[in-house]
């Protein structure tokens, strides 16, 4: 990232305009992070954190997956691989996604949905960030890189909260 974009964010959540979501941040940056032990359910499938079920998505096994799922962020985070990025393809429940996919976004949201309807810690802090900008600065851009983009993460939350 860019000094000046780091810099420019950190002034904005100094004044109290935005939020940087990472699992070291002040509340509710730490809730709203993946790594956050917030749990959920998506098809039937318990799920400790967002990064349990975000790192389960690069692993074909059901039954790996499902275990990746109930891992708390850290982890989850350390079960984590780069194969799938030489395919772009991902997985969920016996079902493959190209990463870049509109169907794989659908996914993305759902499993948001999901953790906002189900986890009143994980609602109530987002809620909280209303008419704030949200940033990851420390979370990648490159979507062949990573399974999921500082830009994709902040929308999918910023779409879950009422206007």
């Amino acid at each position: 990232m860019k000094p000046f974009r780091r810099i420019s964010v950190k002034l904005l959540v100094l004044m109290g305009k935005a939020v940087d979501i990472w699992s070291t941040s002040p509340y509710p940056a730490n809730v709203l992070s993946n790594l956050y032990p917030n749990a959920f359910e998506i098809d039937g499938v318990r799920c400790a954190s967002m990064e349990g079920f975000l790192q389960s998505l690069k692993i074909e096994e059901i039954e790996i997956q499902k275990e990746i799922c109930a891992l708390s962020g850290k982890e989850a985070k350390e079960r984590s691989t780069s194969d799938w990025q030489t395919t772009q393809i991902v997985f969920w429940q016996g079902r493959s996604f190209l990463r870049q996919s509109p169907e794989f976004q659908v996914l993305l949201r759902k499993a948001y949905q999901c953790l906002f309807e189900q986890n009143e810690t994980f609602r109530i802090a987002l809620l909280s960030t209303k008419g704030k900008r949200l940033y990851h600065t420390r979370g990648l851009r490159d979507p062949r890189k990573t399974i999921l983009t500082e830009q994709e993460f902040c929308t999918l939350l910023k779409e879950l909260v009422p206007v």
